[in-house]
């Protein structure tokens, strides 16, 4: 779904001339007569599909300034663009501290428009990530801050506002990948328990020896090696929440506990000699079929019913694909800030290619598609030679993988004897033995020469080199990153196993 801009002006013939040439540079297009209108839109149910308002400053009755003094400041509002045709850079000055985030001139060229556009929903969307980095943080996360825009997540939203209002204990079920942390947040912040501790235990990553100890505590001296006093997750979420996360790894004796924890409101800590009153709010997520969990003796039936008393299942990608264009932007502006990159948006092919494939790994594999995509763009957009790996699966798309560039932040790309000749010079791996599962012509590292013996590491670290340099075009701080070696350590192997740079 393409990006929609309101439109305000008194003038008709104006606002048909803007509808067109937003319309040509890929928007949608809302229309406002006057001020009264567009506070009307921005006030009401419409406001969220506005993703950005171009305002005329001079109106009869309520005019722009009287439009931004009124919305500016309120939280969720689209950038706003004033346009004048008066020529007042003072007209200008105040609407920009007033809340515009740019002007333009009447009448405005589609080339100003276009650039106008795409810088103010840029800022908007690092600013929106600021502000929900910012959120995490403190603990006041919304369901406001989150890219949920699919019909599909609405009863999630809807459901999550209601647990907030209450202290049930909620169950977020769920595919690996789809964000159940982020709905837990997001119930915390809009609770009473805001602001205060958010507490997250990862449940499978514990070691069962270290279950016990960690989410209750112990005493000094409780066992061997016990030197000093720990506070538990469950005492750390005094106050706040607490977030099992994959709850249905709990060992069984754990779950022991924790059934008393949500019972009595108490916890004993290993080695004391009486139990700690905590004051929690328990959101628990899993993606594991816990009625077969339960079946199979592997989780207590009594402790899975005092968790699931208010359960919310978060649907997967590829049920609410219609949430993938705006996940896409937010993440490229996000890895597009960090990267330090100049990537102005994402062609509509490219996004008709990531709401036509089937996301397995969920919003976690389409952030990760998003930033290899960022990594691998040396153009101002995003197209769909970035994603070649999904390109793969998608039928009627195919991705080139584009020629490396001539420079990359200002140094030269490698050029060197590793990059020389045709895809030869690439090693390939070897199938050592049968029910190896190496696949003969694959791209790797041959493990023996060709009389059959192993060979040296010396040998096959210079063709991991080679591999690396060819693999990511000669972008030594890639390869370098991707090595997991420092570039100075990588310049002095490369002159070790003679595959220095070509001298120009």
């Amino acid at each position: 779904m393409s990006k929609r801009v309101l439109i305000v002006d008194d003038d008709p013939a104006q606002r048909r001339i803007l509808e067109e040439t937003i319309k040509r540079l890929g928007y949608e297009t809302k229309m406002a007569q006057g001020g009264e209108q567009a506070l009307h839109i921005l006030e009401g149910p419409e406001q969220g599909s506005i993703a950005l308002v171009l305002l005329d400053l001079v109106m009869p009755g309520a005019d722009g300034m009287a439009v931004l003094d009124r919305v500016a400041s309120k939280p969720g509002m689209p950038p706003v663009i004033v346009q004048t045709a008066h020529g007042s850079i003072e007209a200008a000055i105040n609407a920009m501290r007033a809340g515009a985030v740019d002007f333009v001139m009447k009448p405005a060229s589609p080339e100003r428009l276009d650039v106008s556009i795409k810088s103010a929903l840029k800022i908007e969307a690092l600013a929106g990530e600021i502000t929900r980095i910012k959120k995490t943080v403190e603990g006041t996360l919304t369901f406001a801050h989150l890219v949920l825009r699919g019909e599909a997540m609405q009863r999630v939203i809807a459901l999550g506002r209601r647990a907030a209002a209450s202290h049930i204990p909620v169950l977020i079920e769920g595919e690996s990948g789809v964000g159940k942390e982020l709905i837990a947040r997001a119930i915390q912040g809009e609770s009473e328990r805001a602001g205060k501790p958010f507490v997250t235990v990862n449940c499978g990553a514990i070691p069962e020896n270290l279950v016990e100890s960690i989410l209750f505590g112990h005493e000094r001296g409780a066992f061997t090696g016990a030197v000093d006093r720990r506070v538990g997750k469950f005492q750390e979420a005094d106050g706040g929440t607490l977030f099992l996360d994959e709850a249905g790894e709990l060992p069984l004796d754990a779950q022991v506990k924790l059934l008393r924890a949500l019972q009595e409101g108490e916890i004993d800590p290993v080695g004391s000699k009486k139990p700690v009153k905590v004051n929690f709010r328990l959101i628990s997520a899993t993606n594991r079929d816990m009625i077969q969990l339960v079946k199979e003796g592997r989780f207590r039936e009594d402790l899975y019913y005092r968790l699931n008393v208010f359960p919310i299942w978060v649907p997967p990608l590829r049920e609410r694909i219609e949430d993938v264009p705006e996940l896409a932007r937010h993440f490229m502006a996000r890895f597009t800030a960090e990267e330090g990159k100049r990537i102005s948006g994402i062609r509509e092919d490219a996004i008709e290619l990531l709401t036509n494939y089937s996301w397995p790994g969920n919003v976690r594999q389409l952030e990760n598609a998003v930033f290899r995509a960022v990594v691998l763009a040396d153009r101002a957009e995003l197209t769909v030679d970035e994603f070649p790996q999904i390109a793969a699966h998608v039928d009627g798309f195919h991705a080139e993988i584009p020629d490396a560039p001539a420079s990359v932040h200002g140094r030269q790309a490698y050029t060197g004897p590793a990059l020389l000749g045709a895809e030869a010079t690439i090693p390939r791996t070897v199938e050592v033995g049968a029910g190896t599962g190496g696949r003969s012509g694959s791209l790797g590292i041959p493990a023996v020469d060709e009389k059959g013996e192993i060979r040296t590491l010396e040998a096959m670290e210079a063709d991991m080199i080679r591999l690396a340099l060819g693999r990511y075009r000669g972008h030594m701080t890639e390869v370098a990153k991707r090595l997991k070696i420092g570039r100075s350590t990588l310049y002095r192997k490369m002159r070790d196993y003679g595959l220095e740079e070509r001298a120009h």
